[in-house]
C-alpha cells in the first residue's frame, strides 16, 4: 500500500484511468461487433456508417496509446474489404 501524499494520488491516479482505458477498450470491441453485424446483415448503408464510427475510435485510441496503431490500421481495413465484398 502507497504511504506517501504523491504515491497515494499516483494510486489513485492509476485506478481511474485503468477504468476509463478499460471502458474504451470495450466501446472499441463493442462497435467492431456492431460493424461485424451490420456487414453480415448485408446492408450496405449501416456497414459504412459501423465502419465510419469504428474507424474514428479506433484511431482516437491508438492516438492515446491504447491500441497500437497498426491494429487500429488492421481494424479498420478488415472492415473495409468485408464492405467492399459485399458488393
Amino acid at each position: 500500500m502507497a504511504n506517501h501524499k504523491s504515491s497515494i494520488k499516483r494510486a489513485r491516479q492509476t485506478i481511474v484511468r485503468t477504468e476509463r482505458n478499460r471502458a474504451e477498450k470495450s466501446r472499441l470491441k463493442t462497435l467492431r461487433k456492431n460493424a461485424l453485424a451490420a456487414i453480415a446483415s448485408g446492408d450496405k448503408e449501416a456497414a459504412l456508417k459501423a465502419s465510419s464510427i469504428l474507424s474514428s475510435v479506433a484511431d482516437k485510441a491508438a492516438k492515446r496509446n491504447l491500441i497500437h496503431p497498426n491494429k487500429a490500421a488492421n481494424l479498420k481495413s478488415k472492415t473495409a474489404k468485408a464492405i467492399a465484398a459485399l458488393a
